[in-house]
């Protein structure tokens, strides 16, 4: 969205980005404050005092009822929650966004609102602004709210409260943006009439993160392969990688002294790094594993410098991508995918000169893709590596969301003209 709000600017556009305390985002997964230092100056960013009950952790705060029955208090809380909008944990921000947007539209009008989801709860102040001062509207759903993008199923009924604020939001839509083209094509197939209005706009990469070629692998002091991204995958899929670093370690005399470093979120709210995946991490030290806990934005290029290969450790299936993968791509270094085979990563390194392969969640076969990855940090060419690292620029954020931003104007200006939006959502 930082790219996004970046590119209207480019465009000539007035931008004002509406999103929620810094407080709240800190409440949740923590800031990096580092990514502000790109957002174009002349966005105007509005942070509304909006928080998540759940989240609190001073207990002096707490009602003798969350203190002495804390499950049956949050289930209470999630019942009334989805009474204001069909979203647990987020509903009740529905009234403050909606105000939120039509003060900002009263004091500076606005031509288009983009708003971007999750939550969903975003959704209502873009139908409550063109419901009363009918403000055109795209929606940027990334993954979509209908489809269940980690098992690959419906997400709910056709019947619900969500189906019916999802059917009738997008009907009005100058149009939708989502990550992929299964994705897309799951909401073209629910909603025909939208049908030519979906596209998709991929995540990519920013080429500030790129760490350019390192003229020699580690191999001597011990090869490092790492992984960045938040650990929202199972215990079980954590195991399985972890067992299989154990077994090729034991097979390949280059993973003898090498080491396995995760980096970034694991958990949010009172669960960060206080959960199964943090126990197991420091149990798996033993082997080598390090984590590191989460890494700033502005650092990221050095890390990826410090590693020998990746490790792409990734939910779901065809419905998912994942943003990490375009920026593990622009690494140049070896890639071992450790994720369902049909998944739409898969699609996207098809073609990427360094890639170990999908081979599933199978420790024997991941053992073997640790295996060759080595073999490939050692042997890969500055050619080579130069070569990966080409494959992945047709990804770069910069790029892909320009385009995306185009699209979205393109729609615009077949009906309507102006120069000035709201970006409702997430922070730049």
């Amino acid at each position: 969205m930082r790219e996004t709000a970046n590119q209207f600017c480019n465009e000539g556009w007035d931008v004002t980005v509406v999103t929620i305390a810094r407080e709240a985002w800190e409440a949740d997964y923590g800031l990096d404050l580092t990514l502000l230092e790109g957002v174009d100056p002349r966005i105007r960013v509005i942070e509304l005092p909006l928080f998540r009950e759940d989240l609190e952790t001073d207990i002096r705060l707490f009602d003798e009822d969350r203190a002495l029955r804390p499950n049956a208090w949050n289930a209470e809380l999630r019942r009334r929650q989805v009474e204001i909008f069909p979203e647990p944990c987020f509903g009740p921000w529905k009234d403050d966004l909606e105000e939120a947007v039509l003060r900002i539209h009263r004091e500076t009008p606005a031509d288009l609102l983009l708003t971007t989801c999750t939550p969903y709860v975003n959704l209502a102040p873009a139908w409550r602004l063109w419901q009363e001062a009918k403000v055109p509207y795209a929606v940027d759903f990334r993954d979509g709210w209908s489809i269940d993008v980690v098992d690959g199923v419906e997400a709910f009924a056709r019947d619900s409260a969500e189906s019916h604020w999802e059917q009738k939001v997008l009907g009005q839509a100058l149009c939708l943006t989502v990550v992929n083209d299964p994705i897309a094509e799951h909401y073209r197939a629910r909603y025909p009439s939208l049908a030519d209005r979906v596209h998709v706009v991929r995540n990519g990469y920013d080429k500030d993160s790129a760490p350019g070629y390192v003229d020699s692998t580690h191999a001597d002091d011990g090869l490092v392969f790492g992984y960045l991204g938040t650990v929202n995958f199972t215990v079980k899929q954590l195991q399985t990688v972890l067992d299989a670093w154990r077994a090729a370690r034991e097979q390949e005399p280059l993973l003898k002294n090498a080491r396995f470093e995760l980096r970034g979120h694991i958990g949010s709210g009172a669960s960060r790094e206080a959960n199964k995946h943090t126990e197991i991490l420091k149990q798996a030290e033993v082997d080598d594993v390090f984590f590191g806990g989460p890494a700033a934005k502005a650092d990221i290029a050095s890390l990826y410098a410090g590693w020998d290969a990746m490790v792409l450790i990734l939910i779901g299936g065809k419905y998912v991508t994942s943003g990490k993968v375009y920026e593990y791509m622009a690494t140049g270094l070896p890639i071992v995918s450790a994720h369902a085979v049909e998944h739409d990563a898969s699609n996207v390194l098809r073609d990427h000169p360094l890639w170990t392969g999908a081979v599933g969640l199978d420790s024997k076969a991941l053992a073997d893709s640790f295996i060759r990855a080595a073999h490939m940090a050692v042997e890969t060419t500055a050619e080579e590596h130069k070569a990966a690292v080409a494959h992945a620029d047709q990804f770069s954020r910069e790029k892909l969301m320009a385009a995306g931003v185009r699209i979205i104007l393109e729609e615009y200006a077949t009906r309507y003209a102006g120069k000035s939006a709201v970006i409702e959502g997430s922070t730049p």
